[in-house]
C-alpha cells in the first residue's frame, strides 16, 4: 500500500540533539551529502510510484525517496549492493543525505530494493511509463527554470553501454541455448533427450567448443540442426509457458529456417541479423561493430544544454535503444521531446552519425538549426556547393569555379555549366555532371539542399562557437566512468535505461554542486533550498 514519507521533514538537522553531535552542525550544513538531501531528495515526487502499489491493501511501502536516492547515490559513488547498506547502516554523512536523521535502524531490506526494481520494470512494460525517466525529467526541469540556464543551443552524442554478458560463439551460443531448455524438461523428456544427444548434456558449452578441431565445425552445425528440429517437434509443447522455451523458439528461428524440401537448415551468417541473440542472459542486447569494435547490448543517446553564456550547462535529454539502431534515427525519435523541454532551441550540435533527411526536415518545420561537425561516409571526389541566397535563388559553384544559378524542374534542380569551359577543367573526368551536347548538366533535389546547408551552418558560426559539439565528449566519459570498458554491471534494456537516467541525475547534481562550491556558498545554497522546495 502507498505511503508517502514526510518523516524525514519532521527533524530538523541543525537541532544541537540530532545524532548528539553539535560541533559537527557546521560542517554538516556545507556538505554535500545535505545538498544532495535538499536539492535531489526532497524534490522526490513520491506520488509518481504511487501506482506500483495496492491502493487499499497490504503493508505501507518503503520510503519511495529514499529507494530512489539510495539507487543514485549507489551508482553516483560506484558502489556495490553490500557497500551501499553498509554505508546506509554506519555513515553519517550517507544517512544524510537520504533524509535519516538518526542512527536507529535501516530503511529497507535487500529484498526490499530488488522488489521495488521489479515493480519499475513491470509498470513500464504495461504502460511504456519508465518512472526513472518521470524523476529525471521533473528534477531537470527544476533546475533548469532556478538556474535561469540559456536553452537556446543544445548539442547530443551517444556512446555504446555493454550488457554484463558473456560473448558466444555461433556454435557455444546453439549449444547453450539447448542446454538451458534441457535443464526444465521432465524425467522423462530429458531420458528421451539423452538417447539421441547426451553429448551434449556431458559438458557445459564452453568446454564443448573448446575441445572441438576445425574440421569438426561443419559437422557439429549438422548435428546441432538435427537437435533444434527434434526438440521443436517431439518435446516443445510441453514447455510453451517457460522462459527457456521462448529463448529457445527463438533461436530455432532466427538460426534455421525449412528449405523447399520441407529439410531444416542452418541459415547462412550473412542471414543473422544484429537483432539475434547475444546471450541467453539477455535477450534484448543487440550487436553492433562501431570503429572496428564490438559491441552487445545497447546505445544512449544524451543531450545537454550548451550555450557559451551559462555558468554550468545540464543534460536534459537522455534515450536508450538497441544498439543496432542508427543515432540518426534516435534523433528523429527524441526531436520533438527535446524541443518540448527546450522550447526556446535555435541551434542542435551533433557529428556526422546524427545528420538525416528525415531530420532535417523535422528541424526545419521546428526552427532548429542543425550544426554538423563532419560529413559521415566517403567525401565527394568533385564536391559541388550548394548555397541558397537571401533572394532564395540557390546557386550552385562546382570546383572549377563556375557559378550557375539552379532551375527548379518538376521533381528536381538542374545547372548548366558551360561546356567550353568544362573541356579545360582538371576535375572533369570525376566530374558528378552529365555531358549533354551543348552544356554539362549536374540534378539535385530538395534533400540535397537540406544536407549542403546542414554540413555549411558550422562555416556561418562566429570562429569560438563553431566547436560547441567539443564538449559533450567530456559528458560522455563521465557515463562510460560508471561502466568500466563501456560495459554494465547489469543486464537488459530496462536496467540499461536506468542506469543512464541515474548517472545523468548524478552528474547534473555533480555540476550544480561544484558551481555553488566555487560561488558564495551562504547565497548559492540558500537560492537552491529556496526554490526547489517551493
Amino acid at each position: 500500500m502507498y505511503k508517502q514519507n514526510t518523516m524525514h521533514a519532521q527533524k530538523d538537522i541543525f537541532d544541537y540533539s540530532t545524532f548528539g553531535l553539535t560541533k559537527k552542525i557546521k560542517k554538516l550544513e556545507k556538505s554535500e551529502e545535505y545538498f544532495f538531501y535538499k536539492t535531489i531528495f526532497c524534490n522526490i515526487n513520491e506520488d509518481n510510484f504511487a501506482p506500483i502499489y495496492c491502493e487499499d491493501n497490504g503493508r505501507p511501502n518503503s520510503p519511495i525517496n529514499v529507494l530512489v536516492c539510495a539507487m543514485i547515490i549507489k551508482e553516483k559513488n560506484d558502489w556495490s549492493y553490500a557497500q551501499l547498506f553498509k554505508q546506509i547502516e554506519f555513515n553519517l554523512l550517507t544517512r544524510i543525505s537520504l533524509g535519516l536523521f538518526s542512527l536507529d535502524g535501516m530503511p529497507f531490506s535487500y529484498r526490499t530494493i530488488f522488489n521495488f526494481q521489479r515493480s519499475l520494470k513491470i509498470y513500464a512494460e504495461q504502460y511504456g511509463i519508465n518512472l526513472f525517466e518521470v524523476v529525471f525529467n521533473d528534477l531537470t526541469a527544476k533546475q533548469l527554470a532556478k538556474l535561469e540556464l540559456k536553452t537556446n543551443i543544445a548539442r547530443t552524442d551517444s556512446f555504446m553501454v555493454d550488457s554484463n554478458i558473456r560473448s558466444y560463439g555461433r556454435l557455444e551460443l546453439l549449444i547453450e541455448v539447448i542446454l538451458r531448455f534441457y535443464r526444465i524438461l521432465s524425467k522423462k523428456d530429458k531420458d528421451k533427450f539423452l538417447e539421441k544427444f547426451a553429448v551434449y548434456q556431458k559438458k557445459g558449452s564452453q568446454h564443448y567448443i573448446y575441445e572441438l578441431k576445425g574440421s569438426d565445425i561443419s559437422h557439429e552445425y549438422v548435428k546441432i540442426t538435427e537437435a533444434y528440429y527434434w526438440l521443436k517437434t517431439y518435446i516443445s509443447d510441453n514447455y510453451s509457458s517457460t522462459k527457456e522455451y521462448e529463448i529457445f523458439l527463438r533461436v530455432y528461428n532466427e538460426h534455421f529456417k525449412i528449405d523447399n524440401n520441407n529439410k531444416i537448415k542452418i541459415r547462412d551468417n550473412k542471414e543473422l541479423g544484429s537483432g539475434c541473440l547475444q546471450s541467453p542472459d539477455d535477450p534484448d542486447a543487440t550487436f553492433r561493430t562501431k570503429r572496428k569494435k564490438k559491441y552487445h547490448g545497447q546505445v544512449t543517446s544524451i543531450t545537454e544544454s550548451s550555450n557559451p553564456d551559462n555558468d554550468i550547462n545540464i543534460i536534459v535529454d537522455i534515450v536508450t535503444a538497441p544498439n543496432n539502431i542508427d543515432d540518426s534515427i534516435l534523433l528523429n525519435d527524441r526531436l520533438s521531446e527535446i524541443s518540448k523541454k527546450l522550447p526556446d532551441l535555435e541551434q542542435l550540435h551533433f557529428d556526422g552519425g546524427y545528420g538525416s533527411e528525415d531530420n532535417d526536415k523535422e528541424m526545419e518545420e521546428i526552427g532548429i538549426t542543425p550544426i554538423q561537425t563532419a560529413v559521415r561516409g566517403r567525401k565527394a571526389e568533385v564536391p559541388m556547393t550548394i548555397e541558397v541566397k537571401e533572394n532564395d535563388e540557390i546557386e550552385v559553384t562546382c570546383p572549377g569555379q563556375q557559378k550557375k544559378v539552379a532551375k527548379r524542374t518538376r521533381i528536381r534542380y538542374k545547372v548548366c555549366f558551360d561546356l567550353e569551359l568544362c573541356k579545360d577543367c582538371k576535375y572533369k573526368d570525376k566530374c558528378p555532371t552529365r555531358v549533354l551536347k551543348d552544356y554539362r548538366v549536374f540534378y539535385f533535389r530538395d534533400e540535397d539542399v537540406r544536407k549542403t546547408l546542414r554540413h555549411n551552418n558550422k562555416k556561418y558560426l562566429p570562429p569560438d562557437k563553431q566547436n560547441n559539439r567539443a564538449n559533450v565528449e567530456a559528458t560522455i566519459n563521465e557515463f562510460t566512468h560508471h561502466a568500466k570498458g563501456h560495459k554494465l554491471k547489469v543486464r537488459g534494456a530496462f536496467k540499461a535505461s536506468i542506469f543512464a537516467f541515474i548517472v545523468g541525475i548524478a552528474i547534473n547534481f555533480g555540476r550544480i554542486y561544484r558551481y555553488c562550491g566555487e560561488n558564495d556558498w551562504k547565497d548559492s545554497i540558500i537560492f537552491f533550498f529556496h526554490f526547489l522546495l517551493v
